[in-house]
């Protein structure tokens, strides 16, 4: 496995891009609300990054191996839809949680974040999942260190989710990013301690737990993209792309009206 060390003058690129996911989330956050449809969603979000930070979206025609194009800027997944989510007619109904997953391509780099989102008045259980996943990404955001593994992260996660009855899916994970879209490594959301590719300083990966509150089972739709939870149990992803430093971690796609670090996190 080849990870990639990023430069200084990569790593100030990755900043400035980390940044502007960051902004467009900031962006589409007050859109949001009941009665918007997820294709109006990612229109706003595709001209807020063309127009506004003259950037390019990455998701956008995206096709790895096996896959057809991607049609659309961004991800919108919502309530039991896990991952992938392909922004369309659905109009968003109170109660209803979405993950909005941008990716930023400026000068050259990417830059990767998603967040979810209460449509109106959020159920209890809804909006413990949500909250449980964000302390699990703080969690496993927390162990990154030089000399730490890749282990070490998932094994935060899981644990995290797991004690609270909850599974991690297990088919899709964090990974490097830099020039391109997806690089090495892959960072998984479960494991040991430990394990895994030890840290090492200018590394840059994303860190996305999705975190069901049923079973970890998925299924993918007929669209070839959208993941939903096999058995229909709502599902939570967040995500920050994440800088190993010399003494520990720096987050690269937070904003002003990014949510704060959890209580609990160190």
């Amino acid at each position: 496995m080849s990870v990639n060390i990023k430069t200084p003058g990569e790593i100030e690129k990755m900043r400035v891009v980390g940044r502007l996911a960051a902004e467009l989330l900031d962006y589409i956050r007050p859109f949001v609300k009941p009665g918007i449809t997820t294709g109006e969603l990612d229109k706003l979000c595709h001209d807020y990054t063309v127009n506004v930070q003259h950037a390019i979206p990455a998701p956008l025609n995206y096709a790895p191996p096996g896959h057809r194009p991607y049609p659309k800027s961004i991800c919108t997944s919502v309530n039991h839809q896990v991952c992938h989510g392909v922004p369309g007619e659905r109009a968003l109904k109170s109660g209803d949680i979405v993950n909005v997953d941008v990716t930023t391509i400026k000068d050259g780099f990417h830059g990767d974040s998603s967040r979810m989102f209460y449509v109106g008045e959020p159920s209890i259980q809804a909006k413990r999942l949500c909250e449980i996943t964000y302390e699990c990404l703080w969690l496993g955001i927390a162990t990154v260190k030089p000399g730490a593994y890749l282990g070490d992260i998932g094994h935060a996660i899981q644990a995290h989710a797991e004690k609270h009855g909850y599974s991690v899916v297990r088919e899709f994970c964090g990974h490097g990013i830099g020039r391109h879209f997806h690089e090495e490594p892959q960072v998984l959301h479960y494991g040991k301690p430990g394990t895994g590719i030890k840290l090492a300083p200018g590394m840059i990966f994303t860190i996305e737990p999705m975190i069901n509150a049923g079973r970890r089972d998925i299924r993918q739709l007929g669209d070839g993209w959208s993941i939903v939870t096999k058995d229909h149990s709502l599902s939570a992803q967040w995500e920050h792309t994440i800088l190993v430093t010399e003494t520990g971690y720096e987050v690269l796609t937070l904003s002003p009206e990014a949510p704060p670090k959890p209580a609990l996190v160190p």
